[in-house]
């Protein structure tokens, strides 16, 4: 079972500690989404891994799969379901030459892990 998280929470701890927290953040997410979809091909710290080797190109990936991960995890728990995995893909393409957007896809499938963690 997943816990709701505050997104005002995980943005002023991403600002304040320079953007170290996003880390956090980051496999936070794959892993809630992975256990509320009750689908284990995603690994947070893996995920992670992935992205630092390829130098970000995995992390494009991970924003597609991330959406088709939450897509399904609302329907487990009987939640209108919404593919935003075009949207997460778009954003984080565009991340690469606007910095800081990224933050908005996190903040984005935070949202939705809420709707689901108060669904549950």
């Amino acid at each position: 079972m997943i816990r709701e998280r505050k997104i005002t929470t995980n943005i002023l701890l991403s600002i304040f500690t320079l953007g170290l927290y996003t880390i956090v953040w980051f496999i936070t997410l794959t892993d809630d989404a992975s256990s509320a979809s009750e689908d284990s091909s995603m690994s947070g710290a893996i995920a992670l891994l992935l992205t630092i080797i390829t130098c970000g190109i995995y992390g494009i990936y991970w924003n597609y799969k991330m959406g088709k991960l939450l897509c399904s995890a609302k329907e487990n728990v009987g939640l209108r379901a919404t593919d935003n995995s075009i949207l997460y893909l778009i954003l984080s393409i565009l991340s690469f030459s606007i910095f800081g957007l990224e933050i908005v896809n996190y903040c984005l499938m935070q949202s939705e892990l809420n709707d689901i963690a108060n669904a549950q």
